[in-house]
């Protein structure tokens, strides 16, 4: 199960052996332990950058997902599912609104990444929205349950 990590932020982040655990966790939770996937964690402006490019929409997001198993040559690598950004700097501010350390919401923002990248999207309709949430909900309670 390879997961690749790219991790260009200084801020106290989890380390990478153990944010590799975790993303295995998810990746089993859902049925997909054998997947391989890119996880950068980056700051606001870069992800700002990216959601122009690709979303057309102004500023920074928390996560980006970038599924390969859509478009035209989504059957050459079907273990790949792809990329997850995530932006450690909104991340931070989310967990200290929410008042919880920063590695529960990279595992909140790192699930919901890892589900659309398989399909799943709350932008798609109410119904949806309820499935991918109950899903998020799921595998929260059994990354609760890790140590770490």
């Amino acid at each position: 199960m390879p997961i690749h990590i790219l991790n260009r932020r200084r801020t106290k982040t989890p380390r990478a052996p153990e944010l590799r655990a975790r993303i295995g966790a998810i990746l089993a939770a859902i049925g997909h332990g054998g997947a391989e996937l890119s996880v950068a964690l980056v700051g606001d402006a870069e992800i700002a950058a990216l959601n122009l490019a690709w979303r057309r929409k102004q500023g920074p997001t928390d996560v980006l997902a970038f599924p390969l198993g859509e478009g035209e040559y989504s059957d050459v690598a079907p273990h790949m599912l792809g990329d997850v950004v995530v932006s450690v700097d909104t991340a931070a501010r989310q967990a200290r609104a929410k008042g919880h350390p920063l590695a529960r919401e990279l595992d909140i923002l790192l699930t919901h990444g890892i589900l659309h990248l398989v399909g799943y999207d709350h932008e798609q309709g109410p119904q949806r929205a309820r499935q991918m949430r109950a899903e998020e909900r799921r595998i929260a309670r059994l990354l609760e349950g890790m140590k770490g």
